[in-house]
């Protein structure tokens, strides 16, 4: 293709790919101008798969330069991943909104699935239920909470501060909060690895169980606020929805369990029998991940409740093959788990323009605040009674509350949801839809960089080792 006069002749000529590309993130940075400086000869939407793979290839090697630095000044690698795929948002859509939906549920399986690996039963022997009521309790009051606070300070698009109740609809507030109900466990340990031996064992296994937990607590929780307040299952009166919601609930959780239960045993036979080889393993932890998944969906269960009981309940079971076991399955496993932790912000980065971030930016700064000075304290201190740790414990697993993958992506199907809010202007969906996402973006990166900064400076100062409770 010949550029236009405009364009200043190059000498040696681009190759067409290359400058394809630079017309891309030219008009990236241009976007919103009359006439950009570099009109792209591609159509917006439709790129070429060498230059696809070309930049995702890039993309991904650039992600390891980002982490590297990321990790030397104590920030979680993510969040540098997240911020350099904001950094060169291109203007054409790599991925569709079904396609980037896809990837999140694909993602979050197996996430889930190797959360379930990690958690070795008896390294939280004594404290397992405390670890589920924290869990479970936890994002239920976090996400309450948070949902009050943003309904108290959102102004009616979400746009900005505006006290006073009854500005933005307390739907949208709830979908928010819900949306950040779950912690990180892969952002909080890699930042406690940094000060690993200030930490005692059985208080960082109980943040990586509950860190674990409250992931699919969250998406199940998000899911009853959805069905709560949209337009499914409005015809039956309020109370009848609340009904129908809790049946869904309980119905999704015990399905979950059961067929995450039962996909183990295929998992367990399939490490006893069919795997010979080490490289096997990787192909068994997707196809149990995928399969969990899978049927629990499909006969109604929640398929992510189903992907962590299975990784679970492998972890724990006993095998008659000494090197093939689950720790070799999540070893295996560990390098793709980064991978899909790093595609799901990396997806989200590139999915959002810079400049559609800033109407929220006031608004997100308050709810990361409230979210950790108020909301997430809040959830753990109210929970103590029931926690055999002392106060000093509690503080700090209230300040290991990073947010990461999962509220990343679960705004996709947050942002879904608002247009079928029961009672909604619809003249604020399309300005709700974008700051509510915003919210979530400047809420994960300001709970990451600030948390992710502050957390070894915490755990030291609390000088937990001294009076921490003894291994088992």
């Amino acid at each position: 293709m010949t550029p236009p006069d405009w364009v200043p002749l190059l000498s040696p000529p681009f190759p067409v790919g290359l400058h394809c590309w630079l017309a891309t993130v030219v008009a990236g940075f241009s976007q919103g101008a009359e006439t950009p400086l570099i009109r792209p000869p591609i159509a917006p939407g439709i790129v070429p798969l060498p230059l696809m793979m070309l930049t995702i290839g890039g993309i991904f090697l650039g992600t390891l330069a980002i982490s590297r630095f990321s990790l030397k000044i104590g920030v979680p690698a993510i969040l540098g991943v997240l911020l350099f795929g904001l950094l060169i948002n291109p203007s054409v859509t790599l991925f569709s909104h079904d396609t980037i939906l896809r990837l999140q549920v694909l993602s979050l399986s197996i996430l889930l699935f190797n959360a379930g690996l990690e958690t070795d039963i008896r390294s939280i022997r004594g404290f397992l239920e405390y670890g589920i009521i924290l869990a479970v309790g936890g994002v239920i009051i976090s996400s309450l909470l948070l949902g009050l606070i943003i309904w108290f300070v959102a102004s009616p698009d979400a746009a900005g501060i505006e006290l006073g109740f009854r500005q933005v609809p307390l739907a949208v507030a709830m979908l928010i909060a819900a949306c950040l109900g779950s912690t990180d466990a892969g952002a909080t340990m890699n930042v406690l690895q940094l000060v690993e031996r200030a930490i005692p064992r059985r208080l960082a296994a109980l943040v990586q169980f509950e860190s674990s937990v409250n992931d699919p607590t969250g998406i199940l929780f998000l899911g009853v606020v959805i069905g709560l307040t949209t337009l499914e299952g409005a015809s039956g009166g309020q109370q009848g929805v609340v009904v129908e919601q809790l049946q869904t609930f309980l119905q999704k959780i015990g399905s979950g369990l059961l067929i995450g239960v039962c996909v183990s045993y295929l998992g367990r036979f399939s490490l006893n029998r069919l795997v010979r080889e080490s490289n096997q393993l990787l192909i068994l932890g997707i196809a149990i991940s995928l399969i969990s998944y899978g049927v629990a969906e499909l006969m109604g269960g929640s398929g992510f409740i189903s992907a962590y009981v299975a990784g679970l309940m492998l972890r724990n079971h006993t095998y008659s093959n000494e090197r093939i076991t689950p720790e070799a399955l999540q070893q295996t496993l560990l390098p793709f788990n980064n991978m899909t932790e790093i595609t799901v912000f990396l997806i989200f980065g590139l999915s959002v323009h810079p400049f559609e971030l800033l109407p929220a930016l006031p608004e997100g700064i308050v709810v990361a605040l409230a979210m950790m000075l108020v909301a997430r304290p809040a959830s753990v201190l109210l929970l103590q009674r029931f926690s055999p740790f002392t106060l000093r414990d509690s503080l700090l697993v209230s300040w290991c509350g990073l947010r990461g993958a999962v509220p990343l992506a679960l705004s996709f199907e947050m942002v879904d949801a608002i247009p079928k809010v029961r009672g909604i202007d619809t003249a604020t969906v399309p300005s709700l839809v974008q700051n509510a996402g915003g919210i979530v973006f400047c809420v994960v990166v300001i709970n990451l960089l600030v948390q992710g900064l502050t957390l070894p400076h915490v755990a030291r100062w609390l000088r937990l080792s001294e009076g921490a409770p003894s291994a088992p």
